[in-house]
Protein backbone atom coordinates (compact mmCIF):
# COMPACT_ATOMS: atom_id res chain seq x y z
CA UNK A 1 0.00 0.00 0.00
CA UNK A 2 0.98 3.48 -0.51
CA UNK A 3 0.78 5.42 2.41
CA UNK A 4 0.79 9.55 2.90
CA UNK A 5 3.92 10.62 4.55
CA UNK A 6 2.26 13.14 6.92
CA UNK A 7 -0.25 10.31 7.88
CA UNK A 8 2.53 8.36 8.25
CA UNK A 9 4.65 10.70 10.41
CA UNK A 10 1.44 10.80 12.41
CA UNK A 11 1.41 7.55 13.00
CA UNK A 12 4.95 6.95 14.05
CA UNK A 13 4.70 9.63 16.49
CA UNK A 14 1.59 8.34 17.80
CA UNK A 15 3.89 4.81 18.60
CA UNK A 16 6.31 6.74 20.47
CA UNK A 17 4.18 8.91 22.58
CA UNK A 18 2.20 5.92 23.17
CA UNK A 19 6.12 4.42 24.71
CA UNK A 20 6.96 7.27 26.66
CA UNK A 21 8.65 9.46 24.53
CA UNK A 22 7.64 13.51 24.82
CA UNK A 23 6.02 15.04 22.25
CA UNK A 24 9.28 16.82 20.96
CA UNK A 25 11.35 13.40 20.92
CA UNK A 26 8.25 11.23 19.88
CA UNK A 27 8.24 13.67 16.42
CA UNK A 28 12.13 13.94 16.05
CA UNK A 29 11.83 9.89 16.14
CA UNK A 30 9.29 9.61 13.72
CA UNK A 31 10.33 12.18 11.14
CA UNK A 32 13.74 10.73 10.91
CA UNK A 33 12.48 7.13 10.44
CA UNK A 34 9.72 8.67 7.67
CA UNK A 35 12.50 10.94 6.08
CA UNK A 36 14.07 7.27 5.61
CA UNK A 37 11.30 6.28 3.89
CA UNK A 38 11.04 9.48 1.78
CA UNK A 39 15.10 8.71 0.39
CA UNK A 40 14.04 5.46 -0.64
CA UNK A 41 16.18 3.71 2.62
CA UNK A 42 13.02 1.62 4.13
CA UNK A 43 15.82 -0.83 5.54
CA UNK A 44 16.01 2.35 7.70
CA UNK A 45 12.43 3.45 8.11
CA UNK A 46 9.06 2.97 10.25
CA UNK A 47 9.80 -1.01 9.35
CA UNK A 48 12.29 -0.61 12.25
CA UNK A 49 9.63 0.85 14.58
CA UNK A 50 9.09 -3.06 15.75
CA UNK A 51 12.81 -3.42 16.78
CA UNK A 52 12.47 -0.56 18.36
CA UNK A 53 9.24 -0.89 20.42
CA UNK A 54 11.02 -4.44 21.65
CA UNK A 55 14.24 -2.52 22.27
CA UNK A 56 12.19 -0.07 24.39
CA UNK A 57 9.74 -2.92 26.35
CA UNK A 58 13.39 -4.63 27.35
CA UNK A 59 14.29 -1.54 29.10
CA UNK A 60 17.36 -1.07 26.58
CA UNK A 61 15.98 2.83 25.00
CA UNK A 62 15.67 5.11 27.91
CA UNK A 63 13.12 7.75 26.50
CA UNK A 64 14.01 11.43 27.08
CA UNK A 65 17.41 11.27 27.60
CA UNK A 66 19.39 13.58 25.38
CA UNK A 67 22.64 12.24 26.74
CA UNK A 68 25.00 14.37 27.84
CA UNK A 69 28.87 14.96 27.06
CA UNK A 70 31.83 13.48 28.97
CA UNK A 71 34.81 15.90 27.65
CA UNK A 72 35.78 18.58 25.75
CA UNK A 73 39.05 19.60 24.95
CA UNK A 74 39.70 22.04 22.45
CA UNK A 75 38.33 20.63 18.97
CA UNK A 76 37.54 16.85 20.56
CA UNK A 77 34.22 16.31 21.82
CA UNK A 78 33.09 12.73 23.12
CA UNK A 79 29.13 12.54 23.90
CA UNK A 80 27.66 9.42 26.20
CA UNK A 81 24.26 8.66 24.51
CA UNK A 82 22.55 7.20 27.62
CA UNK A 83 20.49 4.81 25.68
CA UNK A 84 18.72 7.55 24.72
CA UNK A 85 17.34 7.19 20.87
CA UNK A 86 19.36 7.43 18.71
CA UNK A 87 17.87 10.15 16.40
CA UNK A 88 17.81 12.52 19.39
CA UNK A 89 21.36 11.62 20.81
CA UNK A 90 23.18 11.29 17.24
CA UNK A 91 21.56 14.85 16.60
CA UNK A 92 22.36 16.75 19.70
CA UNK A 93 26.30 15.31 19.12
CA UNK A 94 26.42 16.31 16.04
CA UNK A 95 24.73 19.90 16.67
CA UNK A 96 27.82 20.48 19.17
CA UNK A 97 29.86 19.52 15.67
CA UNK A 98 28.86 22.10 14.22
CA UNK A 99 29.26 24.84 16.32
CA UNK A 100 32.59 23.64 17.35
CA UNK A 101 33.75 23.58 13.85
CA UNK A 102 32.77 26.96 13.14
CA UNK A 103 34.38 28.35 15.92
CA UNK A 104 38.13 26.66 15.46
CA UNK A 105 37.38 25.36 12.22
CA UNK A 106 37.44 21.53 12.76
CA UNK A 107 35.67 19.60 15.38
CA UNK A 108 36.18 15.89 16.31
CA UNK A 109 33.32 13.78 17.93
CA UNK A 110 32.72 10.71 19.72
CA UNK A 111 29.48 9.39 20.24
CA UNK A 112 29.02 6.09 22.47
CA UNK A 113 26.10 4.42 23.95
CA UNK A 114 22.83 5.08 21.60
CA UNK A 115 20.45 3.48 20.41
CA UNK A 116 19.90 2.65 16.77
CA UNK A 117 21.52 5.93 15.08
CA UNK A 118 19.16 6.09 12.06
CA UNK A 119 20.28 6.54 8.49
CA UNK A 120 23.70 8.18 9.37
CA UNK A 121 23.19 10.37 5.85
CA UNK A 122 20.65 12.89 8.07
CA UNK A 123 23.63 13.95 9.87
CA UNK A 124 25.89 14.82 6.82
CA UNK A 125 22.94 16.60 5.78
CA UNK A 126 22.71 19.08 9.16
CA UNK A 127 26.48 19.65 8.72
CA UNK A 128 25.97 20.50 4.50
CA UNK A 129 23.59 22.53 5.32
CA UNK A 130 25.81 24.40 8.05
CA UNK A 131 28.23 24.91 5.09
CA UNK A 132 30.70 22.06 6.57
CA UNK A 133 32.05 19.21 4.99
CA UNK A 134 31.37 15.91 7.30
CA UNK A 135 33.17 12.43 7.34
CA UNK A 136 31.17 10.14 10.12
CA UNK A 137 32.35 6.46 10.38
CA UNK A 138 30.28 3.77 12.59
CA UNK A 139 30.27 0.37 14.17
CA UNK A 140 27.11 -1.66 15.40
CA UNK A 141 27.03 -3.94 18.52
CA UNK A 142 24.57 -4.97 20.94
CA UNK A 143 23.72 -8.27 19.06
CA UNK A 144 25.08 -10.73 16.80
CA UNK A 145 27.33 -9.86 14.14
CA UNK A 146 25.82 -10.34 10.43
CA UNK A 147 28.54 -9.18 7.54
CA UNK A 148 31.42 -11.92 7.25
CA UNK A 149 34.84 -10.71 6.57
CA UNK A 150 36.36 -10.91 3.27
CA UNK A 151 37.51 -14.74 2.70
CA UNK A 152 35.56 -15.64 6.28
CA UNK A 153 32.41 -18.05 6.02
CA UNK A 154 30.35 -16.87 8.69
CA UNK A 155 29.53 -13.08 10.22
CA UNK A 156 32.03 -11.44 12.10
CA UNK A 157 31.23 -7.76 11.39
CA UNK A 158 28.29 -5.59 11.34
CA UNK A 159 27.02 -3.19 8.31
CA UNK A 160 29.39 -0.35 9.64
CA UNK A 161 28.45 2.49 7.20
CA UNK A 162 30.36 5.81 6.51
CA UNK A 163 28.98 9.11 5.18
CA UNK A 164 30.86 11.83 3.80
CA UNK A 165 28.93 15.04 3.38
CA UNK A 166 29.70 18.43 1.19
CA UNK A 167 27.81 21.18 0.94
CA UNK A 168 25.55 22.08 -2.15
CA UNK A 169 27.11 24.06 -4.57
CA UNK A 170 23.89 24.92 -5.96
CA UNK A 171 20.37 25.46 -3.58
CA UNK A 172 19.00 22.14 -2.07
CA UNK A 173 22.24 19.77 -3.70
CA UNK A 174 25.18 18.60 -1.18
CA UNK A 175 26.78 15.63 -1.94
CA UNK A 176 25.92 12.84 0.36
CA UNK A 177 27.81 9.70 0.44
CA UNK A 178 25.80 7.87 2.67
CA UNK A 179 26.22 4.17 2.48
CA UNK A 180 26.66 0.11 4.46
CA UNK A 181 30.11 -1.75 3.90
CA UNK A 182 27.82 -4.53 3.43
CA UNK A 183 26.44 -5.52 0.27
CA UNK A 184 23.13 -4.48 1.24
CA UNK A 185 21.87 -3.40 4.79
CA UNK A 186 20.06 -5.90 7.05
CA UNK A 187 16.77 -3.82 6.59
CA UNK A 188 16.57 -4.33 3.02
CA UNK A 189 17.14 -8.26 4.03
CA UNK A 190 13.76 -7.26 6.10
CA UNK A 191 12.18 -5.97 3.45
CA UNK A 192 12.92 -8.79 1.34
CA UNK A 193 11.15 -11.21 3.61
CA UNK A 194 8.75 -9.27 4.20
CA UNK A 195 7.45 -9.03 0.93
CA UNK A 196 8.52 -12.37 -0.06
CA UNK A 197 10.78 -11.73 -2.52
CA UNK A 198 14.00 -13.72 -3.33
CA UNK A 199 17.28 -11.11 -2.69
CA UNK A 200 19.46 -10.88 -5.87
CA UNK A 201 23.10 -13.53 -6.17
CA UNK A 202 26.10 -12.83 -3.78
CA UNK A 203 24.74 -10.94 -1.28
CA UNK A 204 23.98 -13.12 1.57
CA UNK A 205 25.78 -16.69 2.46
CA UNK A 206 23.93 -19.28 4.26
CA UNK A 207 24.84 -20.79 7.80
CA UNK A 208 27.26 -23.31 5.84
CA UNK A 209 28.90 -20.53 4.24
CA UNK A 210 27.16 -20.98 0.89
CA UNK A 211 25.69 -18.50 -1.48
CA UNK A 212 21.81 -17.91 -0.81
CA UNK A 213 19.22 -15.83 -2.27
CA UNK A 214 16.53 -16.45 0.38
CA UNK A 215 16.50 -13.47 2.76
CA UNK A 216 15.20 -15.94 6.00
CA UNK A 217 19.00 -17.16 6.22
CA UNK A 218 19.48 -14.29 8.37
CA UNK A 219 16.48 -14.68 10.61
CA UNK A 220 16.71 -18.34 11.39
CA UNK A 221 19.28 -19.95 13.43
CA UNK A 222 21.86 -20.82 12.98
CA UNK A 223 22.44 -17.49 10.92
CA UNK A 224 23.82 -16.89 7.67
CA UNK A 225 25.94 -13.64 6.79
CA UNK A 226 25.66 -11.09 4.61
CA UNK A 227 28.91 -10.01 2.33
CA UNK A 228 31.09 -7.11 2.39
CA UNK A 229 30.44 -4.86 -1.00
CA UNK A 230 33.44 -5.04 -3.39
CA UNK A 231 35.42 -7.91 -1.86
CA UNK A 232 38.79 -7.23 0.02
CA UNK A 233 38.01 -3.43 -0.36
CA UNK A 234 34.44 -3.39 1.76
CA UNK A 235 35.81 -5.41 4.57
CA UNK A 236 39.04 -3.21 4.48
CA UNK A 237 36.14 -0.07 5.26
CA UNK A 238 34.07 -2.31 7.32
CA UNK A 239 36.76 -3.16 9.73
CA UNK A 240 37.92 0.52 9.40
CA UNK A 241 34.80 1.30 11.01
CA UNK A 242 35.13 -1.27 14.06
CA UNK A 243 38.28 0.55 14.54
CA UNK A 244 37.87 4.04 14.54
CA UNK A 245 34.26 4.25 15.87
CA UNK A 246 34.11 1.56 18.12
CA UNK A 247 37.66 1.24 19.59
CA UNK A 248 39.36 4.83 19.00
CA UNK A 249 36.39 6.42 19.94
CA UNK A 250 35.82 4.63 22.92
CA UNK A 251 32.40 3.28 22.10
CA UNK A 252 33.11 -0.14 22.01
CA UNK A 253 33.99 -3.24 19.50
CA UNK A 254 31.88 -6.09 18.10
CA UNK A 255 33.54 -8.69 20.04
CA UNK A 256 32.02 -11.31 21.59
CA UNK A 257 31.10 -9.85 24.85
CA UNK A 258 29.60 -7.32 23.29
CA UNK A 259 27.45 -9.10 21.24
CA UNK A 260 24.50 -10.41 24.18
CA UNK A 261 22.78 -7.49 24.86
CA UNK A 262 20.32 -7.93 22.44
CA UNK A 263 19.66 -4.47 21.52
CA UNK A 264 21.52 -1.64 18.75
CA UNK A 265 24.03 0.14 19.65
CA UNK A 266 25.51 2.92 17.56
CA UNK A 267 28.92 4.51 18.29
CA UNK A 268 29.75 7.40 15.42
CA UNK A 269 33.22 9.06 15.00
CA UNK A 270 32.80 12.33 13.04
CA UNK A 271 35.03 14.93 11.72
CA UNK A 272 33.42 18.21 11.06
CA UNK A 273 35.50 21.14 8.78
CA UNK A 274 35.06 24.03 7.64
CA UNK A 275 35.98 24.46 4.08
CA UNK A 276 36.94 28.43 4.00
CA UNK A 277 39.31 27.73 6.21
CA UNK A 278 41.24 25.67 3.73
CA UNK A 279 40.16 28.08 0.85
CA UNK A 280 37.61 30.79 -0.59
CA UNK A 281 34.25 29.65 -0.62
CA UNK A 282 32.95 30.95 -3.73
CA UNK A 283 36.00 28.98 -5.85
CA UNK A 284 34.89 25.53 -3.83
CA UNK A 285 31.43 26.42 -5.06
CA UNK A 286 32.72 26.89 -8.61
CA UNK A 287 34.90 24.10 -8.72
CA UNK A 288 32.15 21.74 -7.24
CA UNK A 289 29.76 22.87 -9.99
CA UNK A 290 32.28 22.46 -12.64
CA UNK A 291 33.25 19.09 -11.74
CA UNK A 292 29.57 17.86 -11.20
CA UNK A 293 28.39 19.36 -14.56
CA UNK A 294 31.60 17.94 -16.14
CA UNK A 295 30.85 14.18 -14.53
CA UNK A 296 27.18 14.11 -14.85
CA UNK A 297 27.28 15.02 -18.64
CA UNK A 298 28.52 11.41 -19.41
CA UNK A 299 26.60 9.95 -21.99
CA UNK A 300 24.37 7.82 -19.98
CA UNK A 301 24.62 4.69 -21.14
CA UNK A 302 21.05 4.08 -20.78
CA UNK A 303 18.85 6.98 -22.56
CA UNK A 304 16.40 6.92 -19.15
CA UNK A 305 19.08 6.88 -16.90
CA UNK A 306 21.49 9.89 -16.53
CA UNK A 307 24.87 9.94 -14.44
CA UNK A 308 23.85 11.77 -11.26
CA UNK A 309 25.96 12.42 -8.14
CA UNK A 310 25.71 11.17 -4.35
CA UNK A 311 22.72 12.27 -3.25
CA UNK A 312 20.28 12.57 -6.05
CA UNK A 313 18.43 9.57 -5.93
CA UNK A 314 17.76 10.09 -2.27
CA UNK A 315 15.99 13.73 -3.57
CA UNK A 316 14.11 11.85 -6.52
CA UNK A 317 12.99 9.61 -4.52
CA UNK A 318 11.74 12.20 -2.09
CA UNK A 319 10.18 14.01 -4.35
CA UNK A 320 8.30 10.70 -5.96
CA UNK A 321 7.17 9.46 -2.54
CA UNK A 322 5.80 13.24 -1.51
CA UNK A 323 3.69 12.94 -4.42
CA UNK A 324 2.81 9.56 -4.56
CA UNK A 325 2.85 8.19 -1.16
CA UNK A 326 5.48 6.05 0.98
CA UNK A 327 5.92 1.98 -0.43
CA UNK A 328 4.89 -0.20 2.61
CA UNK A 329 3.90 -4.10 2.57
CA UNK A 330 1.14 -5.90 4.09
CA UNK A 331 3.74 -7.45 6.79
CA UNK A 332 5.60 -4.70 7.82
CA UNK A 333 2.33 -2.96 8.60
CA UNK A 334 1.23 -6.28 10.72
CA UNK A 335 4.46 -5.89 12.30
CA UNK A 336 4.06 -2.24 13.00
CA UNK A 337 0.11 -2.65 14.34
CA UNK A 338 1.52 -5.19 16.69
CA UNK A 339 3.94 -3.26 17.91
CA UNK A 340 1.67 -0.06 18.92
CA UNK A 341 -0.86 -3.16 20.59
CA UNK A 342 2.01 -3.81 22.93
CA UNK A 343 1.99 -0.03 24.03
CA UNK A 344 -2.14 -0.19 24.22
CA UNK A 345 -2.53 1.79 21.11
CA UNK A 346 -4.88 0.89 18.46
CA UNK A 347 -3.68 1.84 15.17
CA UNK A 348 -6.79 2.36 12.49
CA UNK A 349 -5.61 1.42 8.33
CA UNK A 350 -3.69 4.42 7.11
CA UNK A 351 -5.32 7.15 4.55
CA UNK A 352 -3.60 6.59 1.22
CA UNK A 353 -2.79 10.05 -0.69
CA UNK A 354 -5.82 11.42 -2.63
Amino acid sequence: MLIDHQELRATAARIFEAGRSAKAEARIVADHLVEANLRGHDSHGVGMIPRYIANLNAGTIVPNNKGRVLKEEGAILVYDGERGYGQVVAREATKLAIARARESGIAVAALRNAHHIGRVGTYGELCAEAGLVSVHFVNVHGHAALVAPHRGGDARLSTNPVCVAVPAAEPGRPVILDMATSKVAMGKVRVARNRGEALAAGLVMDAKGKPSSDPNVMFQEPRGAMMPFAEHKGYALAFICELLAGAVGGGGTLKPENQRQGTITNSMLTFVIDPARLAERSWIEEEIRAITGYVTLSPPLKPDEPVLIPGDPERLSRAQRIAEGVPLDAETWREILAAAKSLGLALESPRVPA
